[in-house]
């Protein structure tokens, strides 16, 4: 198990280093490239990825895993979708992010470069295979993947397509490496034994791997645990504006981390409104947990709150309901039960509204829009690794600029320091 992650981890450092001189144009080609196969491969992808839907029943794996699971038609031209517009995106690397010359002449440069080794863990999403291999060949970055074994099929499949992108025009394959055995015993040795190899490990999954990977990672991660987010229906909102906003806040597709958990509703709404709104929602196969002033409110099948529900991430058509009195009271509830990922006020009034975004403490922070645009893709970075509540580095969406660090270049005339 050791000898076979440090290979990995030895091949990666080389990859890495040989493909540092990779120009864009070359760069564009092999995820052009890539895409195609992509499309030619498309019958192989989903008998593959079937496989892993049937296992995936068969083990009895949450309904919500196996929706992230599924690829299908739609699915694949998103992903194709997303690897065109990481095509048309500057390339991140070698860029001049401010320069200036001192006092005795020094001329000095601040130059994006790569971040090194990468490391990802992932559960269900095969999209991330694809994602993931994208974003870091064109940011200059080596990966390797560690997919979950419920997805095994379908990403031992997709990064071996890669590969052959790459290996067409001649560049270092283990730049994109796939974990290929399901020993969970892995991740433990790749979490803490790998620091020679690896810059930073990003995991996508669920609450109890995120966890682990946080609390076992001897290297820094980027990341998030999960995503309590949350909407706000301001008394001065319009009505149809905020219907339509929760409804596809929620109900979109509910095992999304942006999806909406929790819905505060400003008391002087009417009762109404109120009662339309969340209609809607039971009607379409949402549970309603509510806390008792929404409770008296409310004529529809509810259920009432307990105090640890406000804190819960559903991945599911189930929202938590709470009267509030005011946008202050709403930005204090959701500081205190949220996990600063993606947050949004539905209002008509502007000053509500900037204090709303500036005093949430939420890496997205949005204005009259669905908490469902938390996604690198609607963001224009084409695709994501994956989205990050860090106070440090990347924050919101990581996409090829959040994939980059940076040095200072320092060009002197023979200057000393006295």
């Amino acid at each position: 198990m050791s000898s076979y992650l440090s290979k990995i981890g030895k091949k990666s450092k080389k990859a890495f280093e040989q493909n540092l001189q990779i120009d864009s144009k070359t760069k564009n080609s092999t995820l052009n490239n890539y895409n195609k196969n992509l499309l030619k491969e498309k019958n192989l992808i989903l008998k593959q990825n079937s496989k892993d839907i049937l296992n995936a029943k068969k083990n009895k794996l949450k309904e919500n895993l196996i929706d992230r699971l599924i690829l299908n038609k739609h699915r694949l031209d998103q992903i194709r979708f997303s690897i065109n517009e990481i095509i048309k995106q500057k390339d991140p690397i070698g860029n001049i992010i401010s320069e200036w010359e001192r006092p005795n002449g020094l001329k000095i440069k601040k130059i994006s470069i790569p971040i090194g080794v990468i490391g990802i863990i992932y559960e269900s999403r095969p999209n991330v295979t694809c994602d993931v291999a994208s974003l870091c060949f064109k940011s200059g970055n080596a990966a390797i993947l560690r997919g979950g074994s419920e997805a095994w099929h379908s990403n031992k499949l997709l990064s071996k397509i890669f590969r052959s992108s790459l290996k067409k025009y001649r560049i270092n394959q283990d730049c994109i490496q796939f974990i290929e055995k399901k020993d969970k015993k892995l991740v433990n040795y790749f979490l803490s034994k790998m620091t020679d190899y690896i810059d930073v490990i990003i995991p996508r999954g669920g609450k109890s791997l995120v966890k682990k990977v946080q609390d076992f990672s001897k290297v820094p991660t980027i990341g998030h645990l999960e995503g309590v987010c949350h909407v706000y229906i301001d008394k001065e909102s319009n009505f149809n504006i905020a219907k339509k906003i929760v409804f596809n806040s929620k109900m979109r597709r509910t095992s999304n981390c942006g999806a909406a958990e929790t819905l505060l509703i400003d008391k002087k709404l009417s009762k109404l409104n109120t009662n339309l709104i969340l209609k809607e929602l039971e009607n379409s196969g949402c549970k309603i947990i509510c806390d008792h002033y929404i409770a008296k409110l409310y004529k529809g099948k509810k259920y009432y709150a307990k105090n640890s529900d406000w804190s819960k991430e559903y991945l599911a058509p189930i929202i938590s309901v709470k009267g509030v009195s005011g946008v202050n009271e709403a930005i204090s509830h959701i500081n205190k039960f949220g996990t600063s990922h993606t947050d949004s006020i539905v209002t008509s009034n502007k000053s509500k509204a900037s204090t709303f975004l500036s005093k949430v403490n939420s890496a997205i922070a949005i204005h009259n829009s669905s908490t469902q645009f938390a996604d690198g893709g609607e963001f224009g970075f084409g695709a994501e690794v994956g989205i990050s509540t860090n106070r440090l580095h990347a924050r919101g969406p990581v996409g090829l600029e959040q994939l980059t660090t940076f040095k200072y270049m320092i060009f002197g005339k023979g200057q000393i320091r006295k």
